[in-house]
């Protein structure tokens, strides 16, 4: 069955606002200590399985070939492509319609980056992805997307046909230190075109997966939540779920589990064992909220596999309370300023959430803002300072909406203006001998032309004297946690003793190995682009098994 749901026209980025493998035998088993360590002192309650289901409980058994857990972007997209193969599968999905956020879709090439004469040293992108990783990745995973994106882009445009465009996005950052690469893509729809509901980004790439998956013969059942996996000996061969009227169900899976059941960013406990920074945000931008409770997690490490070491990297992004942000003086709820802005978004979250009382800070400037902005576009920018949907080659013009964003945050008191800087003071609510300081200091940097205090470029440092003076609030919201299970290079779930736990397979969030230490800023959508890679390899890996190759 297909419960798809009744959806009205959105735009995606409106949507989008509210919305180490193993050790050496010698050393000990540091994940078998923490859990030791912690179970003296609370434990987890994650750690302890449910008992199982009730056999009397469950009304009906449902077989098929592979059973996708899961219907977001890397679920849609392995039930499409195992059906596409042929495999008879079905998707399980417990929100009652499609689960998306964002817009971007990033990979390595495309025929839409060649067209733009745009092109990525892969060799040096891997050591930039390693290195703002902490080097706490599998390069075999790493080199996996590097080389496999391409093919999942091109797919994924080919399922939407003429009825759908891709764009290279143009909105990165352009600074020197914190490079982010042009792969980034939004498809969208074409005008004139009704086959599609969504007009863009990643809703509109779930409904093409979805609609794909329907096409070829998958199933798609919503409103149903997976509890507890199926193992006879070591093999996983199904799960059982409950749908909304709480009737239990069970799925065999003649061939393959495959999880895609999201990250833990809904969780607080989990994130309290594995990511606690993202504890510190107020704000949520998953969509829907709070449905991105760990599920798959769970129940892959319940099954016997192991999780990756935390603390697991997180993505944030500056739309708690306004989507632009610049590269303006940043001071936190003091009053003080507290980075070198000239930075990426990611950079600014963390930076902002380790404040006293961090959820929030705000951006200073004055009314030659606009003018500011413009004129240093090409030698930084990125997203929460250019346009929200910037195209590549697109150019600063008057007309292009920031000033409109601007003012309604103005209205809604998002962000406020004063014609002295006591008085804006007293409107962000900070202590205004603090900010009187502060601008003075950063105006005192700007006339030297040096940024003693923070290093920031000079030619990125500008003045805050010409009336009315402007405060604009802003912060980050949570969106994913990435962190999860260890896999191999086929999906393969891993057991701690890192064998292949047979019949289970994690693509997206759930699988762990590609990130640490932080979100790698430097090519936005790389989330989006390494669930769809992950899920062709998964279905490609499961025909062959099956066909025993």
């Amino acid at each position: 069955m297909d419960n798809k749901p009744e959806v009205k026209e959105e735009d995606p980025l409106e949507a989008s606002k509210h919305r180490i493998i193993g050790m050496p035998p010698t050393i000990p088993n540091y994940h078998e200590i923490a859990a030791a360590e912690r179970a003296k002192k609370r434990g987890w309650s994650w750690e302890t399985p449910p008992a199982p289901i009730d056999e009397s409980l469950i009304e009906e058994t449902i077989e098929t070939e592979v059973a996708v857990v899961g219907g977001g972007i890397a679920g849609l997209a392995a039930g499409a492509r195992c059906s596409e193969l042929g495999l008879k599968t079905t998707v399980v999905e417990k929100y009652k319609g499609i689960v998306a956020r964002g817009a971007h879709f990033a990979c390595l090439d495309s025929s839409v980056m060649r067209a733009n004469g745009v092109h990525i040293d892969k060799a040096q992108f891997a050591r930039d992805w390693m290195h703002i990783c902490g080097s706490r990745v599998n390069e075999d995973l790493l080199w996996l997307y590097i080389n496999k994106s391409e093919a999942a882009f091109e797919w994924l445009l080919g399922i939407g046909g003429d009825d759908v465009k891709g764009n290279l996005f143009g909105g990165a950052y352009k600074g020197p230190d914190f490079k982010e690469y042009f792969g980034t893509h939004i498809i969208s729809r074409k005008p004139g075109s009704t086959k599609y509901r969504y007009t863009g980004g990643s809703m509109l790439m779930c409904e093409m997966l979805q609609n794909f998956c329907l096409d070829n013969g998958g199933e798609i059942i919503r409103n149903t939540r997976v509890v507890q996996l199926d193992k006879e000996g070591d093999r996983v061969t199904g799960f059982v779920a409950k749908d909304e009227e709480g009737k239990y169900r069970r799925f065999k899976a003649k061939y393959a589990v495959i999880l895609a059941t999201g990250d833990i960013g809904g969780d607080p406990e989990m994130l309290a064992a594995f990511c606690p920074l993202g504890l510190k945000c107020n704000k949520n931008g998953y969509f829907p909220a709070g449905l991105n409770t760990g599920d798959g997690h769970k129940m892959a490490y319940w099954a016997g596999a192991q999780f990756e070491p935390g603390s697991w990297a997180l993505s944030l992004h500056l739309i708690a309370y306004s989507m632009f942000v610049f590269y303006f003086l940043h001071v936190n709820r003091q009053g003080k300023r507290y980075m070198n802005e000239d930075t990426w978004a990611q950079a600014k979250s963390i930076r902002t959430l380790m404040q006293p009382d961090g959820d929030f800070a705000w951006s200073v400037f004055d009314d030659k803002w606009f003018k500011e902005v413009g004129e240093r576009v090409d030698i930084s920018g990125g997203q929460f300072c250019e346009p929200l949907v910037t195209i590549y080659g697109d150019k600063w013009t008057d007309d292009n909406g920031v000033r409109d964003y601007i003012d309604r945050y103005i209205q809604n008191g998002t962000c406020v203006t004063a014609d002295t800087i006591e008085e804006l003071a007293e409107k962000m609510g900070v202590p205004a001998e603090n900010l009187v300081k502060t601008v003075a200091r950063y105006n005192e940097m700007y006339e030297q032309g040096r940024d003693d205090d923070y290093g920031k470029r000079p030619e990125m440092l500008t003045s805050i004297v010409k009336p009315p003076f402007y405060a604009l609030k802003f912060g980050p919201a949570l969106l994913n946690v990435h962190g999860g299970v260890i896999i191999d290079t086929d999906m393969h779930v891993l057991d701690n003793d890192n064998k292949i736990i047979p019949g289970l397979f994690a693509v997206g969030n759930v699988a762990g190995g590609l990130y640490g230490v932080d979100y790698p800023l430097l090519l936005n959508g790389n989330s989006h682009g390494r669930a769809v890679t992950w899920a062709r390899q998964a279905a490609d890996a499961i025909l062959r098994e099956k066909n025993g190759k």
